[in-house]
């Protein structure tokens, strides 16, 4: 709370450290268990292996703990609302922070640069979400030489291309084509620069269009002419004479953006992807199924939360010291190093550095090659466009180098552009708004656009195996008193060759812009302001403005990668296939440290892909499958079949039904009717000494008797086997565990229950109207019912059922299965 806001989202969706760690003890909370997989990073990756792994634990098994070490500042994308402000600062040292006295102070309000390197960085974005905040959207899928198996493991290329793509290009929205982006001007540049691909002689670099692989929107690979006359934004007029393959070809040229405009009816589009939507969907789900207990809640995130350091003991992690305090690992659990690349590996080099088989940790550090070239072309120079506004467009363009090695190297260009004035040199102008202000929308469509700014923007990979590259632990301690990390990044020849061929590809896609017609290249070499340089028609852009000019620094693209590279040998790798840190039992990986080979793309994709298959890895199955021939009624996993009566709830803890009662008798029945005479067996378990619940057998629909609380129907019409070990309210063998509740007559025998905490094997035998209980394989009770209008054996007609009772005290049962006798 301030004096201007509520802080809603920040109080709905974390959790203090303090609640966090009461939340797992087990004196104050009875069944409370610990974290089992402690997520380092709320950004980008960590939110998606935090979130995946929390919705696909069908039995509820793990508890997930993430940790960030910023604030929750932004429910989504910064481009999605809008304008704020936050953009993303410019590249910087620790050195000139300290000479400008803004050492340790996050600039626009959340970025810290917590290394040294001679290279200026942006540094990260320390706040839930991380950088996936502010990314600019362009996700392409690399291609498969770029994840080559000589380089890549098999089993994650497999994998990866198996469906975990897939699956990760529908969930940042990049498995469609962009129908926000459409219009004359789209289609004009887009027509352009495929002829300029398919003349003779080529583009320069760029790859043919034929060989790439097909736009993930097409079905199943093939689509006719007038589907892919609608995914290209073309009339039918428009595509005749044109062959199948060259709409496809052409449709190769659309860009990958994470954006999504249209989605399964009935859901609104999530619009810009950033991961903070599904952080916020999996805690306030979290929160739903505990029903607000903390103890129960499977998911938490907890901000504000710096990570010093990792405590091992052998090969195993035990804990984690926070700048908030010690947070313990159990035995069973699993730790996940999800930070930006650079602070994953400084993480890793200070807990694992002198640890054997673990890799060489740091080394192979990889960035981007970037260049930004624009052009201001006149609109005359796309042919006759009737639409007086030329409004906003995106194209891409893979391209190859082969460098003096004799291996190929990727780059592509990112190409947008818009339609403006005479002055207008902001490709993006119209790109990514959110324009919440009919007025200022309304003055895009009546603006008179007389050219088109085009900017190319060139991304390329660098060389995967230069020596020089590296992150090491630099001699200075940060506030909190840890080593920092010291990051070494430079250009070897073969990258210098590669952008190279990088910049020759845009110099000649803006000739083919051009085409004829006179144009703008604009020189940013001057300190204090950017200039329009006139450009001869016919001439490429690099005779008024060098090439290199238009190239950015090392260290800009916040695409660093390799550190902590995937491989099977632990001496040229530092995790294996499942992203487990060579030499270690319980530490993962996330994000693009992993990469081997960094490719072209934006590593967005990639990263989500692989942070959904780690998830998977550390998701326990706790299926159950009876060994007993039995037919199971609860897998652990599927509620389908069952129904809740009356008060309180049932939530699916581990595998197990826990009872979570409410303030009248509540009652879990299974829908499947029972056969006429069968053996129910299951297992149940105590939280404390003083719970009280119980198993019911054949009884009615709950439904058919008119009840105001359908939870009494079992207690009146059929017949309970207890769990009680105090016997209340008096005592007596026909109150306690094992007995037929409240009955005469039955030849009871105690058996005593296993201590609280410890699973108890439970079975009720029926045959006619004699009821039978064992309790871990001893018989407790026997006994005939005289009562020919109660506990009734189930027919077609009438069916009856069983069912398990919410009492007091958060009592658990799994393994529930049924069979006829």
């Amino acid at each position: 709370m301030t004096d201007f806001s509520r802080d809603v989202l920040g109080r709905y969706v974390c959790n203090s450290l303090d609640e966090a760690l009461a939340s797992t003890d087990a004196q104050a909370h009875p069944g409370a268990r610990p974290f089992d997989v402690i997520v380092v990073g709320g950004g980008s990756f960590g939110a998606v292996v935090a979130a995946h792994l929390f919705n696909r634990d069908a039995s509820r098994t793990r508890r997930v703990l993430v940790l960030e070490g910023g604030p929750f500042v932004l429910p989504e994308h910064v481009q999605n609302l809008p304008v704020l402000g936050l953009g993303v600062p410019g590249p910087t040292s620790i050195a000139q922070l300290r000479q400008q006295g803004q050492a340790g102070v996050p600039r626009n309000e959340v970025w810290g640069l917590p290394w040294h390197s001679p290279v200026p960085f942006t540094g990260l974005a320390y706040c839930v979400g991380g950088r996936s905040l502010y990314w600019g959207g362009w996700a392409p899928q690399p291609l498969p030489a770029e994840l080559s198996a000589t380089v890549w493991p098999k089993p994650v290329v497999d994998d990866l291309n198996g469906g975990q793509f897939a699956a990760a290009s529908e969930q940042i929205g990049v498995d469609q084509t962009n129908d926000f982006i459409f219009g004359a001007l789209q289609n004009a540049l887009r027509r352009r620069l495929y002829d300029a691909v398919g003349q003779q002689p080529p583009l320069p670099g760029a790859a043919a269009l034929g060989g790439l692989p097909n736009h993930p929107a097409l079905p199943n690979g093939a689509a006719t002419k007038a589907q892919l006359a609608h995914l290209l934004g073309l009339s039918s007029a428009d595509v005749q004479g044109r062959t199948d393959k060259e709409l496809t070809d052409e449709l190769k040229l659309e860009a990958p953006l994470a954006v999504q405009a249209r989605t399964r009816p009935g859901f609104f589009p999530n619009n810009k992807y950033s991961a903070v939507p599904l952080m916020i969907q999996a805690a306030r789900t979290a929160w739903a199924e505990s029903a607000g207990n903390d103890a129960d809640k499977r998911l938490m995130i907890v901000p504000e939360c710096h990570v010093l350091r990792l405590e091992t003991r052998g090969s195993d992690v035990i804990g984690v010291q926070t700048s908030q305090g010690h947070i313990p690992v159990p035995s069973h659990g699993a730790v996940v190093i999800a930070l930006g690349t650079i602070e994953s590996t400084r993480l890793a080099l200070d807990a694992f550095g002198g640890m054997p088989g673990t890799g060489p940790i740091g080394s192979g550090l990889m960035a981007h090659l970037r260049s930004n070239l624009t052009i201001r072309i006149p609109r005359e120079a796309l042919g006759p466009i009737a639409e007086r506004e030329l409004m906003a467009a995106a194209l891409f363009l893979k391209g190859r180098s082969q460098g003096a090695e004799g291996r190929d190297r990727f780059f592509h260009l990112q190409i947008t552009a818009a339609g403006l004035g005479a002055r207008g040199a902001d490709s993006e102008a119209e790109l990514f708004k959110k324009l919440p202000d009919v007025d200022l929308f309304h003055r895009f469509k009546t603006a008179s656009d007389t050219h088109v700014v085009l900017t190319l923007r060139g991304i390329g990979e660098m060389d995967p195996d230069n020596p020089a590259n590296r992150v090491l632990l630099d001699t200075e301690r940060d506030e909190y008193g840890v080593r920092r990390a010291l990051v070494e990044l430079s250009a070897t020849a073969a990258d210098d060759g590669l952008w190279g061929d990088m910049d020759a590809c845009a110099d000649a896609a803006a000739l083919a812009f051009a085409g004829t017609h006179a144009y703008e290249v604009l020189d940013g070499r001057l300190k204090d302001r950017q200039v329009w340089r006139p450009v001869a028609a016919g001439q490429p852009p690099s005779t008024v403005v060098p090439a290199d000019a238009h190239r950015d620094k090392l260290g800009t693209t916040h695409h660093e990668g390799g550190t902590l590279r995937l491989g099977g040998d632990s001496t040229t790798s530092v995790t294996d296939p499942d992203c487990r840190i060579h030499g270690t039992n319980n530490a993962y990986v996330a994000g693009p440290a992993l990469f081997p080979r960094l490719g072209s793309p934006n590593p967005m994709l990639t990263g989500v892909a692989l942070a959904r298959r780690l998830a998977e890895h550390l998701t326990l199955d706790r299926r159950f499958q009876a060994p007993d021939g039995h037919q199971v009624l609860f897998d652990g996993t599927d509620l389908s079949s069952w129904r809740m009566a009356g008060a309180g709830r049932f939530l699916i803890v581990d595998g197990a039904l826990q009872a979570a009662p409410g303030n009248d008798l509540g009652l879990l029945w299974c829908v499947r009717p029972t056969p006429a005479d069968f053996s129910l067996r299951l297992q149940y378990r105590l939280t404390r000494p003083d719970d009280n619940s119980g198993v019911f057998v054949r009884f009615p629909d709950p439904d058919s008797k008119g009840y105001v609380n359908t939870a009494w129907v079992p207690v009146h019409f059929g017949f309970e086997a207890q769990i009680d070990d105090l016997a209340r309210p008096d005592g007596a063998g026909i109150h306690g565990t094992g007995a037929i509740y409240g009955v005469g007559n039955q030849q009871y025998t105690p058996v005593p229950a296993r201590p609280v905490g410890e699973w108890n094997d439970y079975e009720i035998q029926v045959r006619d109207q004699t009821y039978a209980v064992f309790l871990n394989g001893q018989q407790t009770t026997t006994w005939t019912n005289p009562d020919l209008a109660r506990g009734l054996p189930s027919t077609p007609a009438v069916p009856s059922y069983v069912g398990l009772q919410a009492h007091s005290g958060r009592t658990s049962f799994r393994h529930i299965r049924i069979n006829a006798l």
